[in-house]
């Protein structure tokens, strides 16, 4: 039988399906901003779309607090090591969401000076398109991630880890 029949009142539960739970509906964002695509951020973290429901309502402004790197805008290859950088900063278990098309591919910006993705600097783990991303897109995509978190098994947060001696 199981434990419940022995204790009732008892609830049991794998530990990785409790800490993904946790860390699903307890995101902690650093919002990495860059461009225009701040004001749809602005917008979506306002009272009308409501973040605080799905627990991503308050932006950290240190990555050491955060698990959560929101790429919002476009990224030029001069500030492509601090973007780097702050990913490294940011603790594990962490996530990366690319919001709006210039962070996603470089937008209309094909030029010399500007990344053309994010994903050639740091992974990420969901693409937010348009110019700008309406704040509706931009809840489906927290949803979206959320799920991912849900399904995650512990380990699969240290296959990202640099190995020793490597650089970026």
């Amino acid at each position: 039988m199981g434990l419940e029949r022995n204790i009732p009142g008892a609830v049991t539960s794998k530990l990785s399906t409790a800490l993904n739970w946790a860390r699903k509906n307890s995101l902690f964002q650093y919002p990495f901003v860059t461009a225009c695509c701040g004001m749809e951020y602005m917008a979506t973290l306002s009272n009308r779309y409501d973040l605080a429901r799905f627990g991503a309502e308050i932006p950290r402004f240190s990555p050491r607090q955060a698990d959560l790197l929101w790429v919002v805008g476009t990224v030029n290859h001069k500030l492509a090591p601090f973007l780097g950088r702050i990913y490294d900063q940011i603790s594990d278990p962490k996530w990366v969401m690319s919001f709006g098309v210039c962070a996603s591919t470089g937008g209309f910006y094909d030029n010399y000076a500007t990344v053309q993705g994010i994903d050639k600097i740091v992974p990420v783990d969901v693409y937010i398109p348009g110019c700008p991303p309406r704040p509706e897109q931009v809840i489906d995509a927290l949803v979206m991630l959320q799920e991912k978190i849900q399904r995650e098994k512990f380990e699969e947060h240290y296959d990202r880890l640099p190995a020793m001696g490597d650089e970026r």
